[in-house]
């Protein structure tokens, strides 16, 4: 029993040092530095065809996988508006393109182009965040 106590002491003095704070701290850094790559990677894989394009996705464009092109947001806009002026059919609605379709699919393709830039960008930190991780393990 007196031996139980002595390592509950023990145990409780080792983890109140500021050693174990910064062993802690360490820790929640690498898991940090581990959940970005991760992300990374994920958008590596997931984003493959538009990563060649990321140098013109900054946030005033995105990526129009169907076509593997790289689309103007203002201009995009033009033309949603144009096919309500027109009164185009709307295969995703199978009815005339209306106002609120074309305001809800812009506010996806706005959605899109904010997340390709987070997605090139966090493809390029890539090298960085392996890099830093090493360091902090070793």
């Amino acid at each position: 029993m007196r031996r139980r106590a002595v390592w509950v002491r023990l145990f409780a003095v080792l983890t109140s040092t500021p050693l174990y704070a910064q062993n802690a701290q360490n820790a929640d850094a690498i898991n940090d530095l581990k959940a970005k790559i991760f992300d990374a990677r994920l958008a590596q894989r997931n984003f493959s065809a538009g990563l060649r394009h990321c140098s013109e996705l900054n946030g005033t464009n995105f990526y129009f996988e169907q076509r593997d092109r790289v689309l103007n947001l203002q201009d995009y806009r033009r033309s949603l508006d144009n096919l309500v002026t027109q009164g185009a059919f709307n295969p995703e609605t199978r009815r005339p393109w209306n106002k609120q379709d074309a305001e809800a699919r812009w506010a996806q393709v706005q959605k899109q182009a904010t997340t390709d830039q987070a997605n090139c960008a966090a493809v390029a930190s890539l090298p960085f965040l392996e890099k830093k991780l090493k360091e902090l393990q070793h």
